[in-house]
């Protein structure tokens, strides 16, 4: 069964569009099969994955309103996944969504005809909390949060706790926190230190081993439209997501021999 990761965080700059493109490419470097979603009207992701935002002929714009099946969106990249691109059209998508009965569930129900063909799906949501977050998060079985480690990121890493535990009430009962990612990790720092520390005191069993350093190979990549591992698989970022996918794989093998043994 495939396992579907939104990878949100209501603040931008994160590292969550970057963490999206590195994790799906790392994952496929594995030999999981792997669907990238990009629900972000920004289309960085799609872009990040060597696909033209511009002259996209179809896109999760017309899978979200019913006007194609999802089938007919999705892309094989040149990297090692497959995507659902998207684009500025997901603006007037969400307008026109907010119409629709039954709206939070259009990426939930487009999806149940593809999750055979993954082990993975990550969707890349935008930096804040609208109907296609909503959408994100009501078909995901967990959420990735991506952090700074910076005092402003605790703070707004409490709001979105508290939003998630609303969301479980009203429209995901089984959505968990999937694992919190320190990004953009710079050890020297005494901040960066503490608040480290802080949130493996406060989620000892969410904070994933994996740091994602400062990286400039990480900055670098999408603007050659590929993942880190494609640009340069020795720099330090790249090795960090081939870190991070080996971890998340490894806790998905455990799940899986341990429902055999059952």
């Amino acid at each position: 069964m495939s396992r579907i990761i939104a990878i949100a965080n209501q603040k931008g700059g994160v590292g969550k569009t970057t963490t999206c493109i590195n994790l799906a490419a790392s994952l496929g470097a594995l030999k999981r099969r792997v669907l990238l979603i990009d629900i972000d009207p920004q289309g960085n992701a799609t872009m990040g994955s060597g696909v033209a935002k511009h002259n996209l002929t179809n896109s999760i714009m017309q899978v979200l309103l019913n006007r194609i099946v999802i089938t007919d969106a999705i892309i094989p990249t040149q990297v090692s996944y497959d995507l659902l691109p998207g684009n500025a059209e997901l603006i007037a998508a969400e307008v026109q969504l907010l119409k629709q009965e039954q709206r939070e569930y259009a990426l939930k129900n487009a999806l149940a005809v593809v999750l055979n063909n993954y082990d993975f799906v990550l969707i890349d949501c935008p930096p804040s909390l609208n109907i296609l977050t909503i959408n994100a998060l009501v078909a995901a079985n967990s959420i990735l949060i991506p952090m700074q480690c910076e005092y402003y990121a605790l703070e707004g890493l409490t709001g979105l706790l508290a939003t998630l535990e609303r969301l479980k009430r009203s429209v995901n009962p089984g959505l968990e926190v999937e694992g919190l990612l320190r990004t953009m990790y710079d050890g020297r720092n005494r901040l960066t230190q503490e608040v480290s520390e802080q949130l493996l005191q406060h989620f000892p069993d969410k904070v994933y081993a994996t740091v994602i350093p400062r990286n400039v190979r990480l900055a670098e990549a999408p603007s050659h439209g590929v993942p880190a591992l494609y640009y340069d698989k020795t720099a330090q970022g790249a090795m960090a997501y081939l870190a991070l996918a080996a971890e998340i794989s490894k806790k998905y093998e455990k799940t899986t021999e341990g429902e055999k043994q059952l």
